[in-house]
């Protein structure tokens, strides 16, 4: 068997059976410390596809960030086949501000495909699809909840993609929701160059859960060995079909005051159930948050001081109720079965 060939991104070589970490320049602080796209290439020893990871384009959506972090700890990733690209904070800028944005206040994906002469979002959305994307045929791109929302572990797919459909189910998460491409999104810019991007959603910005990183590592692997670039075993099928929801509510606040949550992610609703309570903080006027939707509950704010308006609980409209159900504790179960990781290996 002839040798593959060595890998080349950024001007460097990867051999192939080796992997290597490559800074990518992006631009210079103001102090002038040097900013970098840091990518972890693995390039196997055997013929595949090239398949990205990538988290942190939002920078406070740090639970991708550990995700990454344990799946390039995985000893599965030894016998790959093809060659993976793992980006594991795509927006340092945010990353080390506690920030979704950049510093001029730009949402990251919202700039794609980018420009080379434009702002620092456009510059660091051209250098990513530069020098990731168009290696690559297919991406994982990891994200959560914004501060103070929580997401349900799911992923979101275009409703006419068959192969990202597909490869959404193999991935296990308990709901899938099919979703528009929003312009400049790196969904969007990827499908135009004919690299499919598989988008999870899990957990809270700013905060690890363990439930939903374990959902991640899982969901990644079942894909590598879906596309064929992992062939070992050990990598378990999900023990309950992904539930399929074509749309989605969001059920706001009537009032601002204190918000008492009853419901949770994961949980089944039907119209017209109590889901909350918004009281003032002197007790004496309380509302009942009566939901105008029946599903499942994939996402749901944190934060006890609501104001009118304000985005309560996010509602996804199932077939069946039972099904529903039944996903997310054999998710549950699923995950706990796992051996559990150490402290140190958590933080």
């Amino acid at each position: 068997m002839s040798k593959r060939a060595s890998f080349e991104i950024a001007g460097e070589q990867i051999a192939a059976g080796t992997r290597r970490t490559v800074n990518i320049p992006v631009s210079t602080l103001s102090d002038h410390t040097p900013v970098t796209l840091s990518a972890h290439v693995i390039h196997g020893r055997r013929e595949g596809p090239t398949i990205f990871v990538s988290a942190g384009i939002h920078g406070d959506e740090v639970i991708g960030v550990e995700i990454v972090r344990r799946l390039l700890r995985t000893k599965n990733l030894k016998s790959l086949h093809g060659t993976l690209i793992v980006v594991p904070i795509v927006n340092t800028f945010g990353f080390l501000n506690h920030s979704r944005y950049l510093p001029d206040r730009r949402d990251l994906n919202r700039c794609f495909p980018g420009s080379p002469n434009g702002s620092l979002a456009s510059r660091l959305a051209h250098i990513f699809m530069e020098e990731i994307v168009l290696r690559c045929s297919l991406g994982i791109d990891l994200h959560s909840a914004a501060v103070h929302r929580t997401n349900l572990p799911q992923m979101r797919v275009s409703a006419s993609n068959k192969k990202t459909l597909a490869l959404a189910k193999e991935f296990g998460a308990p709901v899938i929701l099919t979703s528009a491409l929003r312009d400049g999104s790196l969904r969007q810019e990827a499908k135009k160059i004919g690299v499919d991007v598989l988008l999870y959603e899990a957990g809270e910005g700013m905060r690890f859960d363990e439930m939903s990183v374990r959902a991640g590592v899982a969901g990644i692997l079942r894909v590598l060995k879906a596309v064929k670039m992992l062939r070992v075993a050990g990598i378990a099928k999900p023990k309950a079909r992904s539930i399929l929801c074509s749309n989605s509510n969001w059920l706001r606040a009537p009032a601002g005051g204190l918000l008492r949550m009853f419901k949770s992610e994961g949980d089944l609703v039907e119209e017209g159930d109590v889901v909350a309570a918004i009281s003032d903080p002197f007790g004496d006027d309380e509302i009942d948050v009566i939901t105008r939707y029946s599903g499942i509950i994939v996402g749901r704010a944190m934060m006890p001081i609501v104001h009118e308006g304000d985005a309560l609980l996010h509602v996804a409209a199932v077939q069946s109720a039972d099904l529903a159900e039944a996903a997310v504790d054999d998710l549950a179960t699923q995950l706990e079965e796992a051996p559990l990781f150490d402290e140190d290996e958590i933080i």
